[in-house]
């Protein structure tokens, strides 16, 4: 095989270049920085995490299937922070100390927030609320659990636009009444269906009216909807209009109030709820006649 000889001028040209490379090499090396990590929860990795640099927001990656990720940043002076965020998890902002570039971030789990948008609707199937050509409200559990009511419906008042409800005067175990957008006709009662957890309830107050030595009594045990404790209601979804209800027919004419429970969860260790509830009232048994 023949030598390739080279002259004295081609080997001063090559020696300039291979110092110049090697010199821009290390120059680039030096103008950035390779931040590697891993993004986890409690229990396993987390795919798909975004993680973005707070000062420039243009600089970001994702997390891989192992949770793991690789982020090349201009190098600064001033700390470095992450964002980093994920669906269904709290997001967080982590700084890292000077010349640290390897990091291991763990994440909270969110609450339910991040989902407001995705609301119940008729035969239990959850959809995006800005897919939905009709009107629905949906009303967290957490909200009829501060300031108790006996009866559930009673607490929909004010909560929702276009609902009202009230109490009849039978005492705190009586019945309510529940309209959506005013009276919908001048027979029937104008009350919505109930549905909990897809399943429509009866709501109408049991037992009639006694009668005892030719009087008439009419008695109020409650309604259907009473027998649900607030504690219970994970979400109240209300479709107002016939819209909304058609799935459910002429019952729901007059709207549906969507009733979804609480669901067992996977937790780690034992997961104690107490809630306790008190309600005194002045029983006018010798009135105070003015």
């Amino acid at each position: 095989m023949e030598k390739i000889k080279l002259s004295g001028l081609c080997k001063l040209f090559l020696v300039l270049f291979l110092v110049n490379y090697t010199q821009g090499y290390g120059q680039e090396n030096k103008n950035v920085l390779q931040i590697r990590g891993i993004v986890k929860s409690d229990s396993a990795t987390i795919p798909g995490a975004s993680v973005v640099l707070v000062a420039n927001n243009k600089i970001a990656t994702v997390t891989d299937n192992s949770g793991s990720f690789s982020l090349t940043i201009p190098a600064q002076s001033k700390a470095i922070e992450l964002n980093i965020s994920s669906l269904g998890f709290e997001s967080k902002s982590v700084k890292l100390e000077t010349g640290q570039t390897d990091i291991t971030i763990l994440l909270k789990p969110g609450n339910d927030a991040v989902l407001n948008d995705v609301v119940v609707t008729a035969l239990g199937i959850k959809k995006d609320k800005k897919a939905l050509a009709y009107a629905v409200t949906e009303v967290k559990g957490s909200e009829f659990t501060q300031a108790r009511e006996n009866n559930i419906a009673n607490a929909l008042s004010g909560k929702v636009a276009g609902v009202n409800a009230a109490g009849l005067s039978t005492g705190p175990g009586g019945s309510s009444r529940v309209t959506i957008r005013g009276n919908g006709s001048l027979a029937g009662d104008n009350q919505p269906l109930y549905v909990v957890n897809g399943m429509p309830i009866d709501n109408s107050v049991p037992g009639g009216a006694p009668t005892v030595n030719g009087i008439t009594f009419n008695v109020d045990r409650g309604d259907g909807i009473a027998g649900i404790n607030p504690d219970d209601i994970e979400s109240i979804s209300v479709l107002k209009g016939g819209t909304a209800a058609a799935l459910y027919g002429s019952r729901a004419s007059n709207g549906v109030i969507l009733i979804t429970t609480k669901k067992g969860r996977a937790q780690k260790g034992i997961g104690v709820e107490y809630n306790s509830t008190i309600t005194m009232e002045n029983v006018a048994v010798i009135p105070d006649y003015q």
